[in-house]
C-alpha cells in the first residue's frame, strides 16, 4: 500500500537552499481567545521568539525571521533527506507544539500553523527577507491605524475610516495625532530574528604558556534587527 501515500517521494531539488515558511491558522480568532493587547502583545511576541529559538536548535536554519503569526527559516542543511511532505508536517506541528508550551494556557481551541517550501538562491534569499521585513512594517502602520481608530470610533466606524488609505496615509493620520511610528520599539517595526554569532572568549593556554583569544557561536535572539542588507546576508551565510 505504500505505492498510495501520494507526493511522499517529492524532495527538494539537490543542493538547493529553501526557505520554510510557517503561519498561524486563524490567529486573528485566536487573538480573541486570548485578549491580546492592541496594537501588540509583549508576552504573544516573547512566545514567538521562544518558539523561533526551539526551531533555530532543532532544526539548525541559518536564520529564523519572524513578525505578527508569520515565522522564515533560511536553510541550507536540509532535514528528512529533503522530503517536502516531511519538512513541512513535522515543522508545523514543533511549531504548534512550542507555542502551546511557552503559553502555557489552556486554548479553547488547539493553534496549528501551516509550512510551505520554497527552494531559493543566495541572492534572492535577501530579496525574500527584505520583502517580509517591509511587510513587518506595513503591519506595523495597519496594527497602530486601526487601533488609534478603534481607541475614537466604533468597530465599523474604524474600518470604514481605514478602508482604502494606503500605509503612507496611516503613518501621516498617525503623526498628525500625536503617533511617531518612528518611537516605537524596533521589533514591532522590523520583526524579529534569531541567528547565530560570535562572542570573544580570552584565557590562558597552559600548553603554550600565554594568553589566547578565542571565538565561540552562540544562538543570538535579536530584538532589534537592523534593516537586512547584502552585507547582513553575506556575514549569515558566509
Amino acid at each position: 500500500m505504500k505505492e498510495y501515500e501520494v507526493y511522499s517521494t517529492l524532495k527538494v531539488p539537490k543542493n538547493s537552499k529553501i526557505i520554510v515558511r510557517l503561519d498561524g491558522r486563524s490567529f486573528h480568532n485566536l487573538a480573541k481567545d486570548l485578549n491580546l493587547v492592541k496594537p501588540y502583545d509583549e508576552n504573544f511576541y516573547r512566545v514567538m521568539a521562544n518558539v523561533c529559538e526551539d526551531l533555530f536548535k532543532e532544526f539548525s536554519p541559518s536564520l529564523v525571521y519572524t513578525f505578527s503569526d508569520e515565522i522564515s527559516l533560511l536553510m541550507d542543511k536540509i532535514p528528512f533527506d529533503g522530503r517536502i511532505e516531511k519538512i513541512d508536517s513535522v515543522m508545523a506541528s514543533f511549531t504548534a507544539s512550542s507555542f502551546v508550551m511557552h503559553y502555557g494556557v489552556d486554548f479553547k481551541k488547539p493553534p496549528a500553523f501551516d509550512s510551505r517550501v520554497i527552494p531559493i538562491s543566495d541572492d534572492d534569499a535577501l530579496r525574500y527577507f527584505r520583502w517580509r521585513q517591509e511587510e513587518s512594517w506595513k503591519n506595523c502602520i495597519a496594527s497602530h491605524g486601526i487601533s488609534f481608530l478603534k481607541s475614537n470610533y466604533s468597530n465599523n466606524e474604524a474600518n470604514d475610516k481605514i478602508n482604502g488609505l494606503s500605509s503612507s496615509e496611516i503613518h501621516e493620520l498617525l503623526y498628525q495625532n500625536g503617533i511617531n511610528l518612528n518611537d516605537v520599539e524596533t521589533y514591532k517595526k522590523r520583526g524579529i530574528a534569531v541567528y547565530r554569532r560570535n562572542k570573544k572568549v580570552e584565557g590562558f593556554n597552559k600548553k603554550e604558556n600565554k594568553n589566547q583569544v578565542s571565538y565561540r557561536s552562540y544562538v543570538y535572539v535579536d530584538w532589534e534587527v537592523p534593516k537586512f542588507n547584502k552585507e547582513f546576508f553575506e556575514n549569515l551565510i558566509g
